[in-house]
């Protein structure tokens, strides 16, 4: 797992996006993303933070629009404080944990949800055995791993190693990592095993190796969230669902 953060910038790079200046200037009728675009980069080259009417009509001339004065005072005037708009933005603290101004409910109006908690009931599953070959089970379900694991057929270390050694094996491949984190598996696999053997079963997670996309925290990991600016990111904290897995035994 990894993730990454970044560094500070001039102010129209940092505080006003491509995406936003291109919506805003559709929403004054400039239909031509040529517009939008050139006068974007005019913007981001520039070393002062106002929108100017000369920048305007030099991305009119690349786009091929022409505006009268009275379009072009309009224009400006708005661009600019959209501009004040972001300053403002940024000058609020948003934490990591703060979530998504829109976030899916599947809950509708008028519905009432029980909130008290039930215990988890697995359906029953058909026995199954530790193949001679370890790597049989490295696309079994979870729910047969863990009877491997239950039955103690297989530990949670062999089961790590096994997964540890198919990533390095296959990823320079595939490069589907972005920080593997040996030592850390290998330590809550020992711990797994531990509990295990002293008959503190925690349940279908118990023991099972596992990896999660580069966007969930791991303290003391880099946390890259996918992109160069965060590649060095360290959170000091472990993403509620991290946190839910190892309370899991997984």
């Amino acid at each position: 797992m990894s993730s990454s953060h970044q560094g500070s910038q001039p102010f129209h790079t940092r505080q006003l996006s491509r995406r936003g200046f291109v919506a805003y200037t559709s929403g004054l009728g400039v239909t031509s993303t040529v517009l939008s675009g050139a006068l974007w980069a005019r913007v981001a080259e520039d070393s002062g933070t106002q929108v100017t009417k000369a920048m305007l009509q030099e991305a009119e001339h690349l786009a091929g629009l022409t505006f009268t004065e009275d379009e072009r005072d309009l224009m400006v005037e708005g661009l600019n404080a959209y501009l004040k708009k972001y300053r403002a933005l940024r000058e609020v603290p948003l934490d990591n944990a703060v979530a998504p101004a829109v976030q899916f409910n599947p809950v509708v109006a008028g519905m009432t949800v029980t909130k008290k908690a039930k215990h988890l009931k697995l359906s029953k599953r058909r026995p199954r055995n530790r193949p001679s070959d370890l790597e049989e089970v490295a696309f079994w379900p979870v729910t047969d791993l863990a009877q491997l694991i239950k039955s103690r057929q297989v530990t949670a270390t062999e089961l790590t190693h096994m997964y540890l050694k198919r990533l390095k094996r296959y990823d320079p491949q595939l490069k589907c990592v972005v920080t593997l984190t040996e030592a850390l598996a290998l330590k809550q696999a020992k711990r797994a095993d531990e509990e295990i053997a002293a008959g503190q079963y925690r349940g279908p997670l118990h023991g099972i190796p596992w990896g999660a996309k580069d966007l969930l925290a791991v303290k003391g990991y880099r946390t890259t969230w996918g992109a160069m600016p965060y590649k060095d990111q360290v959170l000091k904290e472990n993403a509620t669902v991290v946190t839910r897995l190892e309370q899991a035994g997984a």
